[in-house]
């Protein structure tokens, strides 16, 4: 059976099923997702792929409680976004959020020439330090729905807020990312 074109919520029966396979499908298409989700998060890339272990452990301990006519993948990033708090609590009292500027970067930037690529670093080199200037509220919010290309109905499920509290945070993450360009720009 071909497992490549199927959904996740058609990997999620089978694995419900006990078929072992679909559940590994599920890790192969959303690994490197959640560790690039993870090192918003913690700055040790061997916390992220402990964490990110601990997250498809869960997962596959409570894939029967998950109901297959829901999305997957909001469901699976709760999983990661609680354990990455955990995570953070762990080491310290208040929580700092560390994003990989890899997942900001729109894919229309991908292009295999010298020069985009050379002006893709520049822009992640900019991007980078504007986002450690906004509270973690706001990058987090802008990383799910630039990078991960979430709507705004599944990041409201990830961060468990109102859809239109998603809308907002866009809205004055967007509004204060604009303001430290302009700011950047007067310095200069």
């Amino acid at each position: 059976m071909n497992t490549d074109s199927q959904s996740d919520e058609a990997l999620v029966l089978l694995a419900q099923r006990g078929e072992k396979y679909a559940f590994g499908m599920l890790v192969a298409r959303y690994q490197e997702r959640l560790l690039r989700y993870g090192r918003r998060f913690l700055g040790n890339p061997d916390d992220v792929s402990d964490v990110v272990q601990d997250v498809f452990v869960r997962a596959y301990q409570n894939i029967q409680g998950f109901d297959a006519s829901q999305r997957f993948s909001p469901w699976i990033y709760r999983i990661a976004h609680n354990a990455f708090v955990n995570a953070l609590r762990k080491k310290t009292r208040e929580p700092v959020y560390v994003f990989d500027l890899d997942t900001v970067i729109p894919h229309a930037l991908v292009d295999d020439t010298e020069q985009v690529e050379r002006e893709r670093g520049e822009t992640r080199r900019i991007l980078e330090s504007f986002l450690e200037q906004l509270s973690p509220k706001y990058r987090e919010v802008l990383v799910l729905h630039y990078f991960d290309e979430l709507s705004y109905a599944d990041i409201a499920e990830v961060l468990q807020v109102p859809m239109g509290t998603v809308g907002v945070r866009l809205r004055r993450a967007r509004e204060a990312l604009q303001s430290i360009y302009q700011s950047s720009h007067k310095e200069l």
